[in-house]
């Protein structure tokens, strides 16, 4: 998708977005050190610890959400937060479990506040 202009996305176009080869999601937006991706696994989420903080918004379905040995119920309109380097997956999604994934700040990820 094109960079700034324009400032809205929506969901329905990024799910038709292209991934690049070797990755899981497709990058939607990009601006300084944010960086908006579409994901949407089927069938298994065999993501691995990513270098960066992340945020998920689920946009659609519903499943269940790993991170760090807690398990979290999770469904559409939902946040979650995964730290950098910690082992996160989606378990039990519906066929329709789509997300935003938003990487931000610098690698190794932000200290606590």
């Amino acid at each position: 998708m094109a960079s700034v202009p324009p400032f809205a996305f929506a969901a329905a176009a990024a799910a038709l977005a292209p991934k690049e080869p070797g990755r899981l999601s497709a990058r939607i937006f990009t601006h300084g050190t944010l960086e908006v991706r579409w994901y949407a696994p089927r069938g298994t989420d065999p993501q691995t610890p990513h270098t960066r903080d992340e945020v998920y918004v689920v946009v659609a379905g519903r499943g269940e959400f790993l991170c760090d040995g807690s398990r979290h119920a999770c469904a559409a309109g939902d946040l979650l937060f995964a730290p950098a380097g910690a082992e996160h997956r989606f378990e039990n999604f519906t066929e329709d479990f789509a997300t935003w994934v938003i990487f931000y700040g610098p690698e190794g990820g932000e200290r606590p506040a």
